[in-house]
């Protein structure tokens, strides 16, 4: 007796096992997404580094300090670039007093010329006197072409000075110029010795401590804005093409657990990362967390669809992605939005097939 009711007990459990896995299609609102992982950064954050070369005198600033943009936070030595200055303002100096004519450079070439000319007026003066008295008869022919010879290259004499004046003018002006430039450049670069905040923002980091060498590669720190945070996120390539500005973002953060944030997408970035075969896209919240620090990180669902009134069933009783076992044996169906658990039908069944799930 014993042994039929354990055996009665046995059918129903697998009668009921049977009734549960066989089912009926259901209208539900079904909302497709796409995971991402996700870290959160400060809206323009930027590594500080110096353009010249020293060591570190001081820092004026610490982590977390609110900076405005243009606050000093990092002095740095180096006796170099004034050294340069001076040289420059002194090369700087030799042109301008070259160029004035205050040198003999072009004081010695406007005596030239005057005494060139001077020659070719004497020479001029002689050669139209030859001239007259050869028209008359008078005198010998060699004498003629003598004259005429010495007023010729007195006058080609003017004209090679006059030009080598204009150019040597020329040339001091350039110096003059260059000289100036290299001037204002090293005082630039003497005031690069204090490195600025380009923005208002909040001090994130410092990498470098007073006495350590400073070169042009190494950051000194990393600023970033105090208020405003990104959610960075790293989408599937194959996910990427189903992308879009202004879609909406849920964000859960390992340090805020079980709480749901809202963003929106705000940027997609077009290169692929080689090396993990995601892209990245960035989103801002509609209402942030009162407390946000860079690098804290969670995973995010970035809605692609929503649709009301659909008709779906479980991922788990569909076979070969588009078919389902029903009392008439496998049907295929055709499948539309889809998410974790369920997915769309769109053709092949109604709601009133059941479907068993596979064994």
């Amino acid at each position: 007796m014993r042994l039929f009711y354990f055996f009665t007990f046995i059918l129903m459990v697998s009668s009921c096992a049977k009734q549960q896995d066989k089912i009926l299609p259901e209208e539900r609102s079904l909302t497709e997404s796409v995971y991402a992982s996700v870290t959160i950064q400060p809206d323009s954050l930027y590594q500080v580094h110096a353009i010249v070369a020293g060591i570190l005198d001081r820092n004026l600033v610490e982590e977390g300090d609110i900076v405005l943009k243009d606050k000093a936070l990092f002095q740095i030595i180096n006796s170099t670039p004034k050294l340069n200055a001076q040289n420059a303002k002194f090369a700087l100096e030799l042109a301008k007093e070259n160029y004035n004519g205050n040198a003999a450079i072009l004081s010695s070439i406007e005596e030239e010329i005057m005494a060139a000319r001077l020659k070719y007026k004497n020479d001029s003066i002689n050669y139209f006197r030859q001239k007259k008295l050869w028209e008359q008869d008078i005198g010998s022919k060699v004498q003629y072409d003598t004259k005429k010879l010495n007023y010729e290259l007195a006058l080609n004499n003017v004209d090679l000075l006059q030009s080598k004046y204009n150019r040597t003018q020329n040339e001091l002006l350039t110096a003059v110029k260059q000289a100036q430039n290299s001037y204002q450049t090293s005082l630039i670069t003497t005031k690069d010795f204090t490195i600025k905040s380009k923005i208002d923002g909040k001090i994130y980091a410092i990498y470098k401590e007073p006495g350590e060498i400073i070169n042009t590669m190494e950051p000194l720190a990393s600023i970033g804005s105090a208020s405003t945070f990104i959610i960075e996120m790293l989408v599937d390539e194959i996910d990427i093409v189903r992308m879009a500005k202004h879609q909406e973002v849920l964000i859960n953060l390992d340090a805020y657990n079980n709480r749901i944030f809202k963003g929106k997408v705000s940027k997609i970035y077009p290169k692929k990362d080689e090396r993990n075969q995601t892209f990245r896209v960035e989103a801002v919240f509609e209402k942030p967390p009162k407390v946000l620090y860079p690098g804290l990180s969670g995973e995010a669902n970035i809605i692609i669809a929503i649709k009301d009134n659909v008709l779906t069933i479980p991922k788990a009783y569909i076979i070969n992605d588009n078919k389902v076992k029903t009392n008439d044996g496998l049907v295929t169906i055709t499948t539309g939005l889809q998410n974790m658990e369920y997915i769309e039908v769109l053709s092949g069944i109604t709601k009133d097939t059941y479907i068993f799930k596979p064994e």
